[in-house]
Formats: C-alpha cells, sequence, structure tokens
C-alpha cells in the first residue's frame, strides 16, 4: 500500500495511492488525520479497508508534503557500501560500528519541490538511498525482531554540501542540514506490499544519466543491524526514520568532481517504491 501525505485545496491531509495513480483521501476517512497518527495509533490496517473506493483527487490537483510530517528523529548512516568506502581511498575505513549522524526536517524539500544550493557553497551534491520508517517503538531491539519495527520504505536523496561538511574534524552536521538540501519521497510504501528483508535495487540519475546504481544486498550494515544498534541508545518511535547509506558514484568523487547545478534535475528510484525527483535551485 502506498500512503502520501499532501496539501490538497490549503488543507494538509493524507492518503492512499490507488493503482491509477489517484488519491483515496484517508484524512476525511479515519479519526487519524496524518500518517504520523496513523503509525503512532498501530492503525495501518484500518487504512486498507478504502482501497478499493472511488478516489478522491488524481495526484495532479495535490501537492506532495514530505512522507511522514511531525516524525521525531531523521538518523542517517555514512559510508554503509564497500565501494563508497574505496572512494574516500582511506580516509574513511568501515569501523566496528555504523557511522551516524542526524538532520533535521527542514533539511528536506518533499517530491517534485526544488532542492536548494547555498549561497555560501557550490559544492552541493546528491546522496540516493533507501530510507525506512519505523512503525513500531521500541529500545535494545534484536535483530531477530528488529524488521517488524518497520511500517515503511520511501526514497531520499540525502544532499550534501561537501565543503562545508569538512569544516568539523569528526563532525558532519554543518554540510548535512541547509535548509531544503536533500529530499524524501514521493510516498511510502508499507511493508506488505515491499519486503525490507529481500533485496532492493537503488538508483540515481542526473539530468537522466545513471550517477548511481547498487542494491542492498551489499550494505555493511543491514536493516535489522541498524535497527538494533540505533535502538541501543535512543528508543526507536513511529515516525522516525533512518537514511540508510548511499553507495559509490557521489559527484564529488567523479574526476573530475561534478557538482550539482541550478536547473539539474535530480531522481532517486528506490526498487518497489517509485521515484523521487527534484529540481536544484540557487538559494535566493
Amino acid at each position: 500500500m502506498r500512503l502520501a501525505s499532501y496539501n490538497v485545496n490549503g488543507r494538509d491531509s493524507y492518503g492512499v495511492i490507488s493503482n491509477n495513480n489517484s488519491i483515496i483521501d484517508l484524512g476525511s476517512r479515519l479519526e487519524q488525520k496524518s500518517i504520523l497518527q496513523l503509525l503512532q495509533s498501530d492503525a495501518v490496517d484500518s487504512a486498507r479497508k478504502f482501497t478499493n473506493e472511488k478516489p478522491d483527487y488524481a495526484l495532479s490537483d495535490i501537492s506532495l508534503s514530505l512522507p511522514v510530517p511531525g516524525g521525531e528523529k531523521i538518523i542517517c548512516v555514512g559510508i554503509n557500501y564497500p565501494e563508497r568506502e574505496e572512494e574516500y581511498k582511506g580516509e574513511i575505513k568501515r569501523g566496528s560500528y555504523p557511522n551516524l549522524f542526524v538532520r533535521f526536517p527542514s533539511s528536506f524539500s518533499p517530491h517534485e519541490q526544488p532542492i536548494i544550493r547555498p549561497k555560501v557553497s557550490d559544492q552541493l551534491d546528491y546522496e540516493g538511498e533507501v530510507a525506512l520508517v519505523i512503525g513500531k517503538p521500541g529500545r535494545h531491539i534484536p535483530n531477530a525482531s528488529a524488521y517488524e519495527h518497520i511500517a515503511a520504505i520511501t526514497a531520499a536523496n540525502e544532499g550534501t554540501v561537501r565543503d562545508w561538511v569538512k569544516h568539523g574534524s569528526k563532525n558532519v552536521t554543518q554540510g548535512k542540514n541547509f535548509e531544503r538540501s536533500g529530499s524524501i519521497g514521493p510516498w511510502i510504501v508499507t511493508t506488505d506490499e515491499l519486503d525490507p528483508s529481500g533485496e532492493l535495487t537503488l538508483t540515481t540519475r542526473v539530468n537522466g544519466k545513471v550517477r548511481q546504481n547498487n542494491s542492498t544486498k551489499n550494505m555493511f550494515w543491514h536493516f535489522d543491524e541498524l535497527i538494533n544498534y540505533i535502538s541501543t541508545f535512543i528508543t526507536l518511535l513511529p515516525g522516525d526514520i533512518i537514511l540508510t547509506g548511499t553507495p559509490t558514484g557521489a559527484g564529488s568523487h567523479l574526476d573530475p568532481p561534478v557538482y550539482l547545478v541550478p536547473g539539474d534535475v535530480v531522481e532517486v528510484e528506490v526498487q518497489g517504491v517509485g521515484m523521487l525527483r527534484n529540481r536544484v535551485l540557487d538559494e535566493e
């Protein structure tokens, strides 16, 4: 089941995307008024009974929002593919634990909304990633039950301002949190339709040309291991999102480096989810 958050006629709502890519509005049918409330209430199954109803809107009638507005945490994983480690030529190596950092929701744009190259840098780069949406809360989650805590999967462009990442020797926060420098979407796909324990293909294109193409089977740290590790030190809550790392092919590691410029179109496609698309604009 595909669930989307959106604004229509000035009203924030959410709904099921039907097979013909129309919207069945759930905000007017359920007591839960957002995807976050749906997850918090463990009520995703209640949405399924509406999947065959007459759609309320065409996709062209709505403006998609970030998939889970109001979620508490966005946790990101760095250097999670072997080829990505090789790109750093020994500067960064796989350790005994995952590399983690956090991002704020304001650093992401929704599907078809612009991502912004900041005034202070010309080194905005793309990072296509598979993103997990947590549905079941938990702390100290065992690997064996970790997949039960994933409600859905979506796509992300974990856009990064490369020169600002280097401002701190052991800190990437400033280069990872420029407003609207990345994107998440277009919607979430629930795990009854897309099995997170299976192999997922991730492809990133810039202006139609493939820059990244890899599979989650090649990750250092798989989804269950990430959930187990992260939940050791924080409680994962419904609506939390985990960005699971980008494969090789980011623009900064091309020879010569190729960064995003205004007018570029970045597409991140996750198998079974769909395509996240954003155009690059300069900060005003």
